[in-house]
């Protein structure tokens, strides 16, 4: 099952992380993201094959390398450190066997210069294959859930209410694939959604935590439509 957009969609939410496919409906998109020139390292160097991975949680931050075991939905988050460090742990659960800065011909809208900026988008990186998958990473998780509610009211709220952008501590991604989304918001993933939606309303039984950001929640719900 696709979906319309990464992250906003035609009737909706952002011009970021925008993907388009057949099929599905809106979902947010975090700004049509990245074209390939986006500058930054997003962390530290490469820390090897298993850096933040399950075999190697915590190498360089790594994985959940510096989450607390007690603390806020935010901080039990992943957070990888690197590119490569954030691919190795999506491909655990959805296709990302290779990360690249090119976004292919066919890929998503070149990132919102704007958007990159006050949510402190450091790198971009696309992987999946067909199914395109956008990975971010950024230096300040507040002012990227910011920049994303901000993008989302700039837009008048339109769209999907159930869907949002992925989020680690340090990175986000969506996909052009709503099972590659669902994938990483299953319990063994440990990834949660940001939703800035107001008229976001779960079914009981789904998490809706406090986000960084008033107005907005880390959730494990989505749905597609």
């Amino acid at each position: 099952m696709r979906t319309t957009s990464l992250l906003a969609s035609a009737a909706a939410v952002t011009a970021l992380l925008t993907l388009t496919a057949c099929g599905g409906g809106a979902n947010p998109t975090v700004g049509g993201i990245g074209s390939g020139a986006d500058t930054g390292t997003g962390g530290a160097t490469d820390g090897g094959a298993h850096e933040g991975t399950l075999e190697n949680p915590t190498k360089n931050g790594g994985v959940n390398g510096n989450a607390p075991k007690d603390g806020t939905a935010f901080q039990k988050l992943p957070k990888a450190g690197t590119m490569a460090a954030a691919a190795r742990f999506i491909g655990g659960f959805t296709d990302c066997r290779q990360v690249s800065a090119d976004n292919g011909e066919d890929g998503p809208k070149s990132a919102d210069a704007e958007f990159n900026k006050a949510g402190t988008v450091t790198e971009t990186g696309y992987c999946g294959g067909q199914n395109r998958t956008t990975i971010l990473l950024y230096k300040d998780a507040k002012a990227f859930q910011t920049a994303f509610k901000a993008e989302m009211a700039k837009k008048g709220n339109r769209g999907n209410p159930d869907s949002g952008i992925v989020v680690g501590q340090d990175f986000a991604m969506g996909s052009q694939d709503a099972d590659s989304m669902s994938a990483l918001l299953q319990p063994q993933a440990g990834l949660l959604m940001l939703n800035c939606h107001p008229d976001f309303r779960p079914p009981s039984g789904f998490r809706k935590e406090p986000a960084l950001v008033k107005g907005c929640v880390l959730t494990d719900y989505y749905m597609d439509h």
